[in-house]
């Protein structure tokens, strides 16, 4: 008998794939496609065993696919620009391009031992000059479509890292990789107009009937389609230019609870205010270096500057409401100013406590209700109110009809206009760093901003300056002071002219590489006819955390690029399903240092008896189970050594076995040991069966029927995403198996069948098995097997049987044999005979294939 070697089966069946080409994909016409893609990796370094059951889990769905008949594509590359190459290079003093293509080979390096079927043939990162390349094409058409335009906006900016940072890189009011305190700033920036797709975008998430449904709700609120009233309050005393102040309200029905008027810090009046008052322009700067999430803003305590001017209530002239600088309130939505209603908004609520404002509501929970409130009232808009101060619609009104009546109302009133507005603001794409794609245009004293031409890109990121290294560690964009790099001709007209210096979010890198996949080595972003064939992606698969802003981002991309003419109406969803992964978790092992502070091991150093865990030196440490994986607590796994130890198939398993793939797995030493020794004893059973007669046997049926019933219920687990369902059943099926005492010709069927239904899991494994039992050709190539419908029927039925009520036993009988055998059967049970005592029962009931029911 052969002895199970991971090491050498792996690499053997691995080369034997390479060798026959058996994962590159090609273009067939007639044929059926399946395009599996998992989010591509940023190039960190190493790989972690959250990327391998990531990766796996598309490998089990690109392989299956692959044996029902479809070409399939399952590429790889590496979404390879950022920060955290250029902050690397600042602590090496080395080159972001240097750090970034050495991570890649050593990653690909550790992906290729795990036999993942991919199309390595295509694989790119998005830092090569041939990608970005083509990304330059891209903004230009889009430019040439209308699709991006150049403004003045407030931004993000981090002074440390000298760049734009986006909403969500702002944490409480650091910069989340510098630390440093974020700036409000005012720049020329570029920009995506993905609002002008705000609608479409929304109206699609519709179509998305494959898409987890907490991923089209968090995309639908980032969108945040909301009607409302627009309208004006006028100054008591005008203010420079400023004669009223215009606000954007989803809750007009709050109108007559107004206390307060508040106002953004980069509002015009705020900035109008602060050149001439040193306190406003104090208070500004701070507030502008607070968090812009909706997370932060709710988080952050509430301040504001009472600028001391007021304006008249629409409704009532006599009526004066302070006008407010307030910390929680952003340019970007609405109109940058909001009227504050404390008795039903808790922000507002808390801003009035604070400053002794008066707190108005307009309803209250039923009419015995005291208007005295301890915290704002918000009822669901669905909720019927008792109103105190309404605009006279009727008592019983919800929420949802006193919106409506009320901008009927000032409507009629001519206070305003009912408008539709959306939270999604245009995409801002400048960044001032170095490690990103060039933005391709000139600027120019004499004819402004002048795209480059086409036939000049790549504009390719300068390597040194001169002969000389780039210095990382100065401040700020080098391509701002590479001379040779920045100053150029002007496209248009010849004469001396600069360089763009500031590079592109690298959210667009990732918006558009599931095209370029199609036709990775085209000289145009696609080749329309690659695209036709091989888009839709068909299944996607991720992490939740990119549940927002890369698919918002990727969605619009699709849409650009349709109609720019790179990807076919079809594709202006690009993903037709969508599934996110769990995380993988370990854990924590931890004790305390001579300080006091909590000192992490890594589990490799941790021995476990006993439900405790210990180091070599006997120190007992404390177990927190089931913890993110986390470098800064040392719970990571390293798959390299897992592969070592017991090879490539049992990660692979065990990463799907124990969990469901949408929910979180723990990884434990034990828990990739049993599955090892598993994956030995299939290796064992296969070995003995190989060396069998062939002699038949009476149990050849019931081991096929056994067949049979794992073919349908492992497919039906794999269609349905429940890879764990599917491993459970092989589990099952291996224990049939192994007692089976059918004879060798139906256990080696049975046996390559095994072999057949795991091959998307242990891939190494069953390759092994299928050449050991004489399988032709690669498993990988096979049809995968088809359930005997015949087979699954059942012919025997188990039936319990009922004592007065209560079950005391059962008997397994032929499902169509007659009552009064069933009778006889269930008579002569020894349960029913003790029961009955020598007598007769009182009534006895057979329901034909469900149940027996013995009265006594």
């Amino acid at each position: 008998m052969s002895r199970y070697s991971p090491a050498e089966i792996e690499a053997k069946w691995q080369a034997a794939w390479e060798k026959a080409g058996t994962f590159t994909a090609r273009r067939e016409e007639g044929k059926p496609k399946y395009y599996v893609l998992e989010m591509f990796p940023y190039p960190s370094g190493r790989i972690h065993i959250g990327h391998v059951r990531n990766y796996t889990m598309g490998d089990v769905i690109a392989r299956y696919k692959l044996s029902t008949g479809h070409n399939v594509l399952h590429p790889m590359g590496f979404d390879a620009f950022g920060m955290p190459a250029e902050n690397a290079a600042m602590a090496s003093g080395g080159h972001p391009k240097d750090w970034t293509y050495s991570n890649i080979d050593t990653m690909v390096s550790q992906m290729k031992p795990l036999g993942f079927g991919l199309d390595w043939s295509r694989m790119f990162a998005t830092c090569d000059p041939e990608y970005y390349g083509q990304q330059q094409a891209l903004f230009l058409d889009f430019l040439d479509a209308g699709l991006i335009e150049r403004k003045n906006a407030t931004v993000n900016w981090d002074p440390v890292d000298m760049t734009v940072l986006a909403n969500e890189q702002v944490i409480d009011g650091k910069g989340w990789r510098s630390g440093a305190e974020v700036e409000r700033r005012e720049l020329t920036q570029w920009f995506f107009k993905i609002s002008d797709f705000s609608e479409e975008l929304l109206e699609a998430l519709d179509t998305l009937d494959d898409w987890p449904a907490k991923v089209r709700l968090m995309q639908s609120n980032w969108i945040g389609k909301s009607r409302g009233l627009q309208f004006s309050f006028s100054m008591v005393e005008p203010q420079g230019g400023h004669d009223r102040v215009e606000v954007y309200t989803t809750r007009p029905d709050t109108l007559m609870g107004a206390s307060f008027i508040g106002i953004s810090p980069d509002h015009p009046l705020a900035k109008d205010l602060e050149r001439d008052n040193p306190q406003v322009a104090e208070f500004c700067k701070k507030a502008r270096q607070g968090g812009t999430t909706e997370e932060a803003l709710e988080k952050a305590e509430k301040l504001g500057f009472d600028t001391g001017l007021k304006v008249r209530h629409p409704f009532d002239t006599a009526w004066e409401l302070p006008v407010y600088i307030a910390n929680f309130i952003l340019m970007d939505y609405g109109t940058g100013a909001i009227f504050g209603c404390p008795a039903h908004d808790q922000r507002d609520f808390d801003f009035a406590t604070k400053y002794g404002l008066p707190i108005i509501p307009t309803f209250l929970p039923d009419a015995a209700a005291s208007e005295d409130l301890t915290e704002a009232f918000v009822p669901a808009k669905t909720d019927k109110v008792h109103w105190v101060r309404g605009f006279g619609w009727p008592e019983n009104a919800t929420g949802e009809q006193a919106v409506d009546a009320a901008i009927d109302f000032c409507e009629s009133k001519g206070v305003g206009q009912g408008v539709t507005k959306f939270r999604l603001r245009d995409w801002g794409l400048s960044r001032q760093r170095y490690w990103g794609c060039p933005i391709p245009v000139v600027h120019c004293d004499s004819c402004g901003v002048v795209p480059e031409k086409k036939e000049n890109l790549p504009i390719e990121l300068p390597y040194d300056e001169g002969g000389k290294p780039i210095d990382f560690s100065i401040p700020g964009n080098p391509l701002d002071r590479h001379p040779t790099w920045r100053d150029c001709a002007c496209p248009k007209c010849g004469a001396p002219a600069r360089r763009e210096t500031d590079t592109m979010d690298t959210f667009v890198d990732s918006s558009w590489y599931f095209a370029r996949f199609t036709a990775p080595r085209a000289t145009t972003p696609t080749d329309m006819a690659e695209a036709e064939y091989w888009m839709n992606v068909d299944q996607y698969i991720g992490g939740i955390e990119h549940a927002i802003l890369h698919l918002l981002y990727s969605r619009f991309f699709a849409r650009a690029m349709h109609i720019t003419g790179h990807l076919p109406e079809k594709s202006k969803e690009p993903f037709n399903a969508l599934f996110t992964q769990g995380m993988v978790t370990h854990a924590i092992y931890q004790s305390k240092g001579a300080d006091g502070r909590p000192v992490y091991h890594y589990p490799e150093d941790v021995e476990l008896r006993d439900g405790k865990g210990f180091l070599k030196d006997g120190t007992e440490v404390e177990i927190i189970p089931s913890a993110k994986m986390s470098k800064s607590k040392n719970n990571v796994v390293d798959p390299m050594n897992i592969i070592a130890t017991y090879g490539a198939d049992t990660a692979r398993w065990f990463v799907l076995s124990d969990s469901p793939p949408e929910r979180d797995v723990e990884w434990t030493a034990s828990g990739a040991e049993a599955a090892h020794k598993h994956l030995a004893r299939v290796h064992r059973i296969a070995s003995d069966i190989a060396a069998s007669d062939t002699v038949a046997s009476a149990e050849d049926e019931a081991l096929l029927k056994e067949m049979h019933k794992t073919i349908f219920d492992v497919t039906q687990g794999i269609e349905s995403f429940g890879f764990n369902a599917s491993i459970a059943k092989l589990y099952a099926f291996t224990n049939v198996l192994q007692k089976s005492k059918a004879g060798a010709d139906a256990k080696r069927q049975a046996a390559k069948v095994l072999a057949q239904l795991m091959s998307p899991m242990t891939p190494h494994l069953s390759e092994e098995i299928w050449a050991m039992l004489g399988g032709e050709g690669l498993i990988a190539n096979q049809p995968w097997p088809v359930a005997d419908e015949a087979m699954l029927v059942e012919d025997t039925v188990t039936m319990p049987i009922q004592i007065n009520g209560k079950r005391r036993a059962e008997i397994n009988v032929p499902k169509d044999m007659p009552k009064e055998e069933v009778e006889k059967l269930a008579l002569a049970e020894d349960a029913v005979k003790r029961a009955l005592d020598g007598g007769q029962p009182k009534k006895l009931i057979v329901v034909p294939g469900r149940i027996v029911n013995v009265v006594i």
